[in-house]
């Protein structure tokens, strides 16, 4: 039978949950590599490359890891990297930029990388991964655009 519980475990993991802008302004602080996860090219555009394009001149070092575009070897400069595994060193954030329902053809790939955050940009955000991610201890930011926080934090 399991030891008696106050309850703290099963609720300790929503600490990873972060909405609140201070917690948002302290993981733009102490992160330096985000690797993004269905980036897109300059030719293709969109918030896909305008978004790590923006990180990139504000000092991140972003690694491209497009979901299509197999014909491309470089993104912003970058070698492109077909998965997390081959990310090395690791990146201290994971960036998605993939609907909700593909999130979790994500999750298995991100735990092995243990990143220390994972970002869904604005509009993403799928409540399973989440719990999976912050159970796990990986901080979790869901539907927030990550070029806003970080013009937000900067002011």
């Amino acid at each position: 039978m399991p030891p008696a519980s106050d309850g703290s475990e099963t609720t300790e993991w929503r600490s990873h949950l972060l909405e609140h802008s201070s917690q948002l302004a302290e993981v733009l602080s102490s992160t330096q590599r985000i690797a993004v996860i269905g980036i897109k090219p300059e030719i293709v555009g969109g918030p896909a490359y305008y978004v790590p394009e923006y990180l990139q001149s504000a000092g991140y070092e972003i690694v491209p890891v497009p979901v299509y575009y197999p014909d491309i070897a470089e993104i912003l400069g970058a070698p492109v990297q077909r998965s997390l595994s081959t990310v090395i060193p690791p990146a201290d954030m994971v960036l998605l930029f993939r609907r909700s329902g593909d999130v979790a053809q994500h999750v298995e790939e991100i735990l092995a990388a243990k990143p220390r955050v994972v970002w869904m940009q604005l509009g993403i955000q799928d409540a399973e991964a989440a719990e999976t991610f912050a159970r796990a201890g990986i901080d979790v930011v869901q539907n927030k655009c990550l070029m806003i926080e970080h013009r937000n934090a900067r002011h």
